[in-house]
Parts: structure tokens; C-alpha cells; sequence
């Protein structure tokens, strides 16, 4: 499809811009360009007397002191020139640390512009597998990401990657490892008369860390909390986010008693009281789906069955603005036994839609089973709608009964959807069914 070729030629924002998540209650979760989160502040956000904050697609941090400043995350390359205005008019002295919460592009494509000779940069010690799992990936990940993110993509921002297509398989270790000081479990340092302890706490990340400011009760927490259930399984692909290690580093976190916690998307929280009420609801609603899901695994249920079974109670409903219960269900589920799920026919390589086209012919064709889709659409079973539309295309990618169908399914779903990731997939549908319906 034409889709797909423009994506493969011309893939903006392809590392250092598009491996993306989540911007809790900013305008990716409306459905609007996530590159204008923060786009019309005019001076930082002021957390504390050393604390100062620059808003964007991942935040960025300033921790101001008498012997030099400290940047927690830089946000992304194209975000990263204006935090960097507003936070060095808070505070233009030299950068002695950079600190960054893991190694996702929203937090680490400002390193290069804040960085000084003497600059320290501080990530947990899985950085470097992680950012060559990305490197490795590269290419599948700038396709998934442009259809997903599709405005990041587009002519707002014109950023392209000098990184180039993989010339072969053997290139495991090309990241450019950024970071002077990688540790294990806990790193600590003194500037200026503030103590910073900087603790691994994986979640959203195995190289996730988390910096504690004891002398202000403040902890800035990454991605391990934000404004909706949390993106434990990420529809463009990541490696396993374990649900036990989310709950474990909030565990960690609160045990600090913070009255300052501080997320890289999103607003702080003030006070214990809050801090306890809002991040103990999301690691228990973390903790409820998993052990749900390991409860019905036990029992012998297929995954399907849990991903329709398993809704949170009223009083961990945290949203489902950006992660998904079923998307969730499905990556514990198969983090935990793989993708074989015990019916002896998927064990080998040949795909069950290779028997659809004769399934096809058996129903009289694919516009008899394009009708098919186009009742069960009729009936608001729209996801069955999809089913039965990409059995009829897999027989006959032109059918236009099919074509209308899919298309009429996919903009319904749309239209109920209050889930970002789950928006972008569909509207990349959307896309792939009208380029295909113009090239009958």
C-alpha cells in the first residue's frame, strides 16, 4: 500500500523521536498532537525553592544549587530547545548532572543540547542493553511508531533520524551509550548542600530509576506513575513490563513517606496524605489485574476469556485513558507462559488465515462473507465486523462489500474509543482500508 511505502521512505522522528508512550492527561490522550503538551507555557513551573519544571512530552526537571544546577530528563529533541529557555531563565549556572529516568527518547532527546564538558550523566546500568534492544529494533519501531503517533510523523516538526536502516544482523551493540555513571541498585551524591539519592526501580523500564531529594520530601517517580491505568503492554511492542516490579518500586517509593512526588508526565502531588491515596490506587489496581489473570490462568482459562472477564472494581478504577485492562491481561498472560497456548495446531508455521481463502470459497465468496461482516457491523458487533471483513480480504483484498465493512467497523470503534494507543491503531486501519479502497 502507498501508506505503507511513504512510511518506509520517509519515517520522521524514527529513534530519537518515535519510540513514545505515555503523556497522562495532555492532549495525546484527547486524541490531539501530543507535540503541543506544554506548547504555550511562557516560564516554569515552580515545584519548590529548587524545583522547577518545564512541561512538554516528557517533562524536564531543574534541581537549582549554589555549586551548579541538575536536569532531571530532557524530554524530547524537539521539546528539548524551549525547556531548555525556561529552565535556564530560572537558572542559567553550569549542569553538573543529568539524570535520567530511563532510556525512552521523551526523556533522553534533550542530552545533547544540556550537556557541558564537565557534565555527569546518571542512568541505572540496564541503559545500555536497553537502548541497544531499541537500536536493534530500530526500523520495525519507527513503522510501528508512525502508525500509531501519525502526527509525529507529519510536517509539524520536520525531524529526521540520521540513524540508518540496519545493513545487517549483526550490529547488536551500534547504541551510543551517553551516560558516565551507570550503577546497580542505588547511586548517591551531595551539590550545593542537597543530598540526591538515585534508586533503581523498574516498571515502565528494567533501567528505570527513580531520584529522592530527602532534605524536600520530594521523589521524581518517571513513568511508573501517571493519570491512567499504565501501559503494561504497548500495542507498537516493548520487551515484558512485569506487573509485580510496577507495584514493587511504588512500594519502594512510598516507603519514603514523600510529600512531593513527581511524575515525567503530568502534574506533582502534594502533600503524604495525596501521595499515598493516588499512587497506593494505582499499584493496587496493578497488583489486582495481575493477580486476577495469574487466578485465571490457574484455573485453566484461555486468555480471550480473561481479557473480557477482568475489569477493575469501582474504587481502583484508575482510566483507561492511555493503557489498557485487556491489552495488560494479555501481557501478563503471556509474559508469564509464551505465546503457545496449548492447542497443538499453533505450534507450526503455517498461519491460520492460509485456510481462510478456501473457507471463503466454501461461503460463496468473499462478498458473501463481506455481507457477513457488514450484519454483524449492523448488530454492533463490530469487533466480530472486523473478523469477518479480514477473512473475506484475505481471499480478496479488493472486495468492496469487505473494504465497507471493515471501514464502517473501524470508524465505529474509533468513535466509542477514549483510549489514545488504542485511537492511533485505529485510525491507521482507517488509513490502510481507504488506500486500499482507492486502489480498487
Amino acid at each position: 500500500m502507498q501508506l505503507q511505502a511513504n512510511i518506509k521512505t520517509k519515517i520522521v522522528f524514527l529513534f530519537s523521536v518515535l519510540l513514545l508512550h505515555p503523556i497522562a492527561s495532555t492532549a495525546q490522550v484527547t486524541g490531539g498532537n501530543p507535540l503541543l503538551a506544554g506548547a504555550t507555557q511562557t516560564e516554569a513551573i515552580k515545584i519548590n525553592e529548587v524545583i522547577f519544571q518545564a512541561t512538554g512530552f516528557g517533562n524536564s526537571f531543574l534541581i537549582k544549587t549554589s555549586e551548579g544546577n541538575v536536569i532531571v530528563d530532557t524530554s524530547l529533541s524537539v521539546n528539548a530547545p524551549r525547556h531548555k529557555k525556561l529552565l535556564s531563565e530560572i537558572d542559567d549556572g553550569p549542569i553538573k548532572y543529568i539524570i535520567l529516568t530511563h532510556a525512552h527518547p521523551d526523556h533522553t532527546g534533550g542530552v545533547d543540547l544540556w550537556r557541558q564538558e564537565d557534565t555527569e550523566i546518571i542512568a541505572q546500568e540496564e541503559h545500555f542493553e536497553f537502548v541497544n534492544y531499541q537500536y536493534r529494533l530500530r526500523s520495525l519501531f519507527g513503522q510501528r511508531n508512525a502508525a500509531q503517533f501519525p502526527a509525529l510523523a507529519g510536517n509539524i516538526v520536520q525531524v529526521r533520524s540520521s540513524i540508518p536502516e540496519p545493513a545487517n544482523q549483526d550490529d547488536n551493540y551500534g547504541a551510543e551509550i551517553k551516560p558516565t555513571i551507570l550503577f546497580d541498585d542505588e547511586y548517591r551524591f551531595e551539590l550545593g548542600g542537597i543530598e540526591f539519592v538515585i534508586m533503581h526501580s523498574p516498571g515502565e523500564t528494567y533501567d528505570h530509576l527513580s531520584v529522592w531529594l530527602p532534605q524536600y520530601s520530594a521523589v521524581f517517580v518517571g513513568d511508573n506513575y501517571y493519570e491512567s491505568f499504565p501501559n503494561m503492554y504497548t500495542l507498537r511492542g516493548t520487551k515484558p513490563r512485569w506487573a509485580l516490579d510496577y507495584a514493587n518500586s511504588i512500594d519502594k517509593i512510598l516507603a519514603l513517606e514523600p510529600e512531593i512526588l513527581i511524575p515525567s508526565h503530568g502534574d506533582a502531588i502534594f502533600g503524604n496524605t495525596n501521595i499515598e491515596a493516588a499512587a497506593g490506587r494505582y499499584r493496587d489496581a496493578i497488583v489486582y489485574v495481575h493477580d486476577q489473570t495469574v487466578l485465571g490462568m490457574n484455573q485453566g482459562k484461555d486468555v480471550y476469556t480473561l481479557m473480557e472477564e477482568i475489569k477493575l472494581p469501582a474504587d481502583l478504577d484508575i482510566g483507561e485513558g492511555y493503557g489498557s485492562i485487556a491489552w495488560s491481561v494479555r501481557g501478563i498472560f503471556e509474559n508469564y507462559i509464551g505465546w503457545f497456548d496449548g492447542n497443538p495446531s499453533t505450534m507450526f508455521s503455517t498461519p491460520p488465515s492460509d485456510v481462510y481463502p478456501d473457507i471463503v470459497a466454501l461461503a460463496g465468496g468473499a462478498d458473501a462473507v463481506g455481507k457477513l461482516a457488514m450484519t454483524y457491523f449492523e448488530s454492533d458487533a463490530f469487533e466480530l465486523a472486523l473478523h469477518a471483513a479480514d477473512i473475506a480480504l484475505k481471499a480478496d483484498p479488493t472486495n468492496e462489500t469487505a473494504l465497507n465493512a471493515r471501514l464502517a467497523a473501524l470508524n465505529k470503534l474509533l468513535e466509542n474509543s477514549d483510549n489514545s494507543n488504542e485511537s492511533g491503531w485505529l485510525r491507521f486501519g482507517i488509513r490502510q482500508t481507504e488506500s486500499a479502497a482507492i486502489g480498487q
